[in-house]
């Protein structure tokens, strides 16, 4: 059963909280007669009728079937409104662009990804064609309330200013991408956000993964780049200044190869997706082939593997034998109760988890840390986005009078 917070004093902060509160329980608990909701939320039942009925006019919930059992006449079933609000996230990745929106129950319901050349068109071509991305997927929210946009960077992220400070992979440094986005859209910069991927892709798995609700997990990026979301206690976890997370430059290695960052040896050096190219084929291969999506070169990698090509299992255990020593780290650094693998590490997961599991068992320093689950996202490549519309959507969650009241007719204004 949900714990409400603690109740403001003031009667307009007490309204939005009680709203919010509602939502929440609906969220967790799904469709529930007002007399149910009444219960479970510990508020009033005529409380509990005027805040349904305004977050009925904000289209934020709507009246569903009949609730089963119980005595006396059946009661309506409120739900969530699938259809009044939307959130979308951004993504930007070193070989491509992409969106996607997500409805209030947390469904995807729109997703497009464009191959691009980040690296080429530098920084402000890449924001005017992330803007174009945008355009198109706000362009798909009718009638819904968009709100917000929330942009997945692989690198470290001011998020109160919505500024990227670093991003090595992007050979970007201090760009401001929120005000960038802002003015070309025409789109309120404070329904803007942008954040790490790991982060996002962590809030992803949290709140819509396989690994949904668990309280205490690590989702590590598999990417050219390779970063850490921690979520503890049910919360992610960022860090006195921020930029917790960066286990792709742990080293490894002092001797090893360059990394982007400029230092040498890092993890992100052994098992980042540059690692597993260079191991597994020759140049001229189609898997180094950057011009193929990293969809297409997964699914050549796959096919050689189940075909027993020496070269390919070879590089696919060291691969995962050295991801295993780094989640070992982790693990005994932060005690989670699941380590959840992303990206390609998600797409490969017959051969890279279980000598994962291997090395995290033999390094672990007490016997309940070796229990720890590895498994692989069930969201794989679309994680920091979805995780980046999930946490568009929370403004609404966390104050619904952001949604303008209107009747049914009414278009959801931008």
């Amino acid at each position: 059963m949900p714990v409400m917070p603690e109740q403001p004093t003031d009667r307009a902060a007490l309204r939005r909280a009680n709203l919010a509160w509602v939502i929440r329980v609906l969220r967790e608990q799904g469709g529930l007669s007002r007399a149910q909701l009444a219960v479970l939320s510990g508020l009033s039942k005529a409380t509990v009728s005027t805040l349904v009925a305004e977050l009925t006019t904000r289209r934020l919930v709507r009246s569903g079937g009949v609730a089963a059992g119980g005595q006396g006449r059946p009661g309506q079933i409120v739900e969530l409104d699938t259809d009044g609000a939307r959130g979308i996230g951004l993504e930007v990745h070193l070989d491509h662009l992409a969106a996607t929106s997500v409805d209030t129950a947390g469904n995807v319901v729109a997703d497009r990804q464009v191959p691009f050349d980040v690296l080429s068109a530098g920084v402000e071509r890449t924001i005017d064609k992330l803007a174009e991305v945008a355009g198109k997927e706000l362009g798909d929210v009718v009638g819904a309330y968009p709100a917000g946009i929330t942009v997945s960077v692989p690198g470290l992220v001011d998020t109160g200013r919505g500024v990227v400070r670093l991003a090595p992979r992007l050979r970007w440094r201090e760009v401001p991408l929120a005000d960038g986005l802002a003015g070309r859209l025409g789109f309120p910069l404070d329904r803007i956000s942008v954040d790490n991927d790991a982060n996002l892709a962590a809030t992803a798995e949290f709140e819509a993964g396989g690994m949904r609700g668990t309280a205490d997990l690590v989702y590590v990026t598999g990417d050219f780049g390779i970063g850490a979301g921690v979520i503890a206690g049910g919360r992610l976890v960022r860090g006195s200044i921020g930029y917790a997370g960066e286990v792709g430059h742990m080293s490894m290695d002092p001797m090893g190869p360059q990394c982007s960052c400029g230092r040498r040896g890092c993890w992100e050096t052994q098992v980042g997706l540059a690692a597993l190219f260079h191991a597994l084929a020759a140049p001229g291969d189609p898997v180094s082939d950057p011009h193929r999506s990293i969809e297409e070169r997964m699914s050549l990698i796959r096919t050689r593997a189940e075909q027993g090509d020496q070269r390919t299992l070879g590089a696919l255990h060291q691969i995962g034998a050295a991801l295993g020593v780094g989640v070992s780290i982790v693990v005994n650094l932060l005690s989670p109760a699941v380590v959840v693998l992303g990206g390609y590490f998600a797409a490969l997961p017959d051969w890279l988890i279980e000598p994962a599991r291997i090395e995290v068992a033999a390094r672990a320093v007490v016997a309940e840390a070796a229990a720890v689950r590895v498994v692989g996202s069930e969201l794989g490549f679309t994680a920091a986005r979805t995780g980046g519309a999930l946490a568009a959507l929370s403004r609404v969650f966390e104050d619904p009078t952001q949604v303008p009241e209107r009747s049914e007719k009414t278009e959801a204004p931008a």
